[in-house]
């Protein structure tokens, strides 16, 4: 267990955690919500971040490169972000651009590190 719970497996854990939270969405928009429409588009939503964490963890190699690629997009979101967000720099106020930066660092790391530990691309792991 706890070589699952290391950078070798961060994707993995970001989209249990992701897929974990939309089921609780299904049920509170099902149940709470009585709603029945919206609850089947997060299900979707559910059940592929689930199937990818679950094959990631089985080391399945094009699960890896779909989580990798899941991440270098936020990434690449959250760097463009910094210069072109209006919502996300209304909503922070000042604390936007240390936030975005800390948070797109982060993400960049995450990935260096994980196409690095799972040997993506044939480097050294």
């Amino acid at each position: 267990m706890r070589e699952k719970l290391s950078l070798k497996y961060s994707f993995e854990i970001i989209f249990a955690v992701l897929a974990a939270i939309a089921v609780l969405a299904v049920l509170q928009t099902f149940v709470i919500g009585r709603h029945y429409i919206i609850p089947t588009g997060i299900l979707v939503v559910a059940v592929l971040c689930g199937n990818l964490a679950w094959h990631g963890f089985r080391d399945r190699i094009w699960a890896k490169q779909v989580l990798f690629w899941s991440g270098f997009v936020v990434t690449c979101h959250g760097f463009f972000a910094l210069f072109w967000a209006r919502r996300y720099r209304e909503l922070l106020g000042d604390a936007f651009l240390p936030a975005g930066i800390v948070v797109t660092l982060v993400f960049a790391g995450l990935v260096i590190q994980y196409a690095r530990r799972n040997r993506l691309f044939g480097g050294p792991g």
